[in-house]
């Protein structure tokens, strides 16, 4: 097993760190992740000036190099001679970790390439904060930033309408109203958990179904990150069987199990299980 720290004279081993970083609130950063930034060569980040804010306030005044999607390829050499220099290297995100729908993937496969050592530093995350209070199935599925084009929306939305659990998504402000079209197309029957600005002071909540989904008069600031419900098409089961049920039950007891029966009702009538094979076992029992 690797740890991060030395265990016979207590250093920071050298390479890269994955660092999260808070989601909204600065106070929503661990202490490792403060110990790790401050013992930094260098520290990669998507935007100097977001991160600087972070930084300041914990006292941090290690070097920044701008990682954003447009310059990540760019700098990916330049990193590595610094790692291979037994250095220790960190790379946050403007909010949450990276490589999570923010850059970062191409240093970690290049590091992984060079044999170079990586080590996650955990932290806020928009997601399970999101889940946690959703209300819905702890099982989800975390799609990330809607498709840019119709067709992919299209493609990707269709696969994921058959998934029964919790679907989360992160939706631009400004591109939300466009996306209910879509949202109602694939997932009608479901709720929906509409979080902005999650930790920070504006911080909002907003409960309802996708049928009863409306658009924003105005265009939301902040962050969205969208929770979908499980599917909610579940039968209504009725307790008692009705007659004609019975009767057709009575002719196929002779020739089928009750275990088919059951499921062969079941399929096709709103009844329980329980009531079907409860009232197979009858009939067998008064032979």
């Amino acid at each position: 097993m690797i740890l991060a720290r030395d265990s016979i004279n207590n250093k920071l081993k050298c390479g890269l760190y994955v660092v999260s970083t808070p989601i909204g609130n600065l106070g929503d950063i661990t202490f490792r992740a403060i110990e790790i930034l401050k013992k930094s060569s260098l520290i990669l980040c998507e935007d100097t000036r977001v991160s600087n804010k972070l930084l300041l306030k914990h006292n941090i005044a290690n070097k920044l190099i701008s990682n954003h999607k447009f310059s990540e390829k760019k700098n990916v050499l330049k990193i590595i001679q610094i790692l291979k220099k037994k250095k220790i290297v960190s790379i946050i995100s403007d909010a949450g970790t990276p490589c999570i729908s923010d850059p970062g993937q191409i240093i970690v496969n290049e590091c992984i390439a060079n044999k170079i050592d990586i080590y996650p530093i955990p932290g806020a995350s928009a997601v399970t904060a999101a889940i946690s209070v959703s209300g819905f199935s702890p099982s989800y599925y975390f799609y990330g930033f809607f498709p840019e084009s119709k067709k992919d929306l299209d493609i990707n939305l269709n696969v994921l309408s058959n998934l029964d659990t919790s679907i989360v998504f992160f939706i631009s402000p400004k591109k939300f109203n466009k996306c209910i079209y879509y949202l109602k197309k694939f997932f009608l029957d479901r709720k929906i958990l509409i979080c902005r600005e999650i930790s920070k002071f504006y911080e909002e909540y907003l409960r309802t179904t996708v049928k009863e989904l409306q658009p924003f008069n105005q265009i939301p600031k902040g962050e969205l990150t969208i929770v979908l419900s499980e599917k909610n098409d579940k039968k209504n089961i009725s307790k008692n069987l009705e007659e004609s049920d019975k009767e057709y039950i009575k002719k196929m007891i002779k020739t089928l199990s009750v275990k088919d029966i059951t499921n062969l009702i079941n399929n096709y009538k709103n009844v329980s299980k329980k009531e079907i094979y409860n009232y197979c076992l009858k009939l067998k029992n008064e032979k």
